[in-house]
């Protein structure tokens, strides 16, 4: 199927996905279309079954009462506003399956039980499984203060799934696709800086440091300021964007002054990749992983590369060492090294002696 292969790799949205080896398509109605004509009865359709949706719950008022303590409990504590919102999702559910039961008094037998049910039932995902753990874990650490390793509650092995990373080129067009002034301001500053939605969010105009060439970041992920960098062409884009828009707190406003909306720049994104064609299956955050692979690829220490990102640990970093393009110009081959290094002669036809190598 070799000429089916290539023509449908230049289908509008078709894209290949190296680690699972294959190639996929944005499920529409006119590309089931076009497969059906280019593959006809080669086509096979596999009906894969959606997983259900976890049910909304109505608590009563004891369980309502409980989970705005730990609402409260959770804001005071300073866990971000994502995480307090996924937390008392997943807190809301745990309650209710347990209503009738003392939670102070569950068993971590019966805890695992529950997210088991939950695995069966709503097919929910490892990431999906660790956030119900770590409410759980939460509520019973913080809100009812017992030791932190009481509930040690069983979790699914980690991913090692690779980060979804885009080509120079892809990336270069994403950023200049929009006419907007301040939304190609905004990608520009998520590549250049390697910021993720939340942080651009959060800057401030203050925290444009063009003297000493770097962004300040602050409140990033763990409650963690830092520095990262301050391309050059950036700080350019900045100031253009700064005299026709004079921000006066936040960097990136809304239209009322308030902080630009995630859902927003989510949108700029998308769009962006859409027009231009680029892998379909990226996100805001692919920027950020592209800004941390293609300095991995240039030789930048990785210790950098860490500061910038805002890790706490290299192992974090090194992830991108695992995407990083390996060919003869990032990487030398031993077989290069030997043939370098040592001297061989062949003799030619002739009895004379050619030298091989340097």
């Amino acid at each position: 199927m070799k000429e089916e292969r290539e023509l449908f790799k230049k289908l509008n949205t078709t894209y290949y996905h190296p680690e699972q080896k294959l190639w996929s398509i944005v499920n529409t109605k006119e590309h089931l279309k076009e497969l059906k004509d280019l593959f006809g009865s080669k086509l096979d359709f596999i009906e894969v079954e959606p997983p259900k949706q976890l049910p909304k719950v109505i608590l009563n008022d004891a369980g309502e009462k409980e989970l705005a303590r730990c609402f409260q409990i959770i804001v005071l504590k300073g866990f971000s506003e994502n995480t307090a919102k996924n937390y008392i999702s997943a807190l809301r559910s745990f309650f209710k399956y347990f209503e009738k039961e003392n939670l102070k008094e569950i068993s971590k037998e019966q805890i695992e039980g529950y997210v088991f049910e939950l695995i069966q039932k709503y097919r929910i995902s490892d990431s999906t499984q660790n956030g119900i753990v770590n409410a759980i874990k939460c509520y019973y650490e913080h809100v009812l203060e017992q030791p932190r390793e009481y509930y040690n509650i069983t979790r699914p092995k980690k991913s090692r799934s690779l980060p979804n990373v885009l080509s120079q080129d892809e990336v270069k067009a994403i950023i200049n696709q929009p006419k907007n002034l301040k939304h190609r301001a905004i990608l520009h500053c998520m590549y250049g800086a390697g910021l993720r939605v939340g942080e651009i969010r959060r800057l401030r105009v203050r925290d444009v440091h063009s003297e000493d060439g770097y962004l300040f970041v602050k409140d990033s992920k763990g409650k963690k300021d830092r520095h990262t960098v301050l391309s050059k062409y950036l700080l350019i884009l900045l100031r253009d964007y700064y005299r026709k828009f004079k921000p006066s707190y936040w960097l990136f406003e809304g239209r009322d002054g308030e902080q630009y909306s995630s859902a927003s720049i989510q949108s700029i994104y998308r769009d962006s990749a859409k027009a231009t064609n680029s892998n379909p299956w990226s996100s805001p955050h692919t920027l950020r992983h592209s800004f941390a692979t293609h300095l991995m690829e240039r030789g930048v220490n990785i210790r950098y590369i860490q500061a910038a990102l805002g890790h706490a640990s290299t192992k974090t970093t090194e992830i991108y060492t695992r995407v990083t393009a390996i060919n003869n110009k990032t990487m030398q081959s031993p077989l290069d090294n030997i043939y370098d290094s040592s001297k061989f002669e062949k003799k030619n036809k002739s009895g004379d002696k050619n030298q091989l190598g340097t």
